[in-house]
């Protein structure tokens, strides 16, 4: 039997989305408390009615939030232009090996306005 889990975390961080022309909000320097969620999908092991212990799930996104979690996040490598966008691609590009299954990255930089990546 297949099924998705889900586990969610937040971190508050700054950025300055500098793709975006002068005179527009997003290109000053400004924060975010995002939300993310790491869901993977796969087939529950009959032995202990489990597809992963959220705990595992946990301690391997536990390094990547302690990389972004009240930062700046246009200097952390690889999130030069940090648009959420590129936020998804660079959190599953760290979790796609240590998560088999890794099946979403949902990131919200608001309650209204999110990005899924389902990798490629």
């Amino acid at each position: 039997m297949e099924v998705i889990i889900s586990r969610e975390f937040r971190f508050d961080a700054a950025q300055a989305l500098t793709i975006f022309p002068e005179g527009h909000q997003c290109r000053r320097l400004h924060g975010h408390s995002f939300k993310l969620v790491v869901q993977v999908r796969g087939v529950i092991n009959p032995a202990n009615g489990l597809l992963y212990d959220h705990a595992e799930i946990k301690q391997a996104v536990a390094p990547l939030l302690a990389i972004v979690d009240h930062s700046y996040l246009n200097e952390i490598p690889g999130l030069a232009n940090p648009t959420i966008e590129l936020m998804c691609v660079w959190f599953w590009e760290r979790l796609k090996d240590q998560l088999p299954g890794l099946d979403e990255i949902a990131l919200w930089e608001t309650p209204g306005a999110w990005c899924r990546y389902r990798g490629q």
